[in-house]
């Protein structure tokens, strides 16, 4: 069965199990299988709906310690919670409430991670500690 087979028999959506055009093939999964998204963008090319992930880097910062966070993710509301509320262990536990001091997001995650690390480098938070002292007024590090 061809993809407009699978498109036509299902009225137009991927809502059960069907093979996909090629340009929605991971290859961490090895298969050609579109999963159920539930966080995911549609975008109609060529009659097809392909679903893309946007990934998002940001910048948390804790206005009681004056501590910043650098992380990305594809669900950023869901994450932002994990590190006020739903955590029980890690670094930000430590320093909590958070506030969302800056986001960027990109179409992949190679582009995120790289993101990210540049905004963990000496420039990086360079950057950051002026972007905090302009919105929030107040940094000592």
């Amino acid at each position: 069965m061809n993809c407009k087979t699978a498109f036509k028999r299902n009225q137009g959506t991927f809502r059960s199990y069907k093979t996909v055009p090629k340009s929605v093939h991971n290859p961490k999964v090895g298969s050609s299988i579109l999963l159920p998204a539930t966080k995911a963008v549609r975008h109609l090319a060529d009659g097809f709906f392909r679903f893309r992930h946007m990934f998002t880097v940001y910048i948390l910062y804790s206005v009681k310690f004056n501590q910043i966070y650098i992380g990305f993710t594809s669900d950023l509301p869901h994450r932002f919670l994990s590190h006020n509320e739903l955590a029980t262990k890690g670094h930000t536990i430590k320093y909590r409430p958070w506030v969302i001091a800056y986001t960027e997001e990109y179409q992949t995650k190679t582009e995120a991670i790289k993101r990210e690390n540049q905004l963990k480098s000496a420039n990086g938070k360079k950057f950051i500690r002026a972007l905090i002292k302009e919105t929030f007024g107040n940094t000592t590090k």
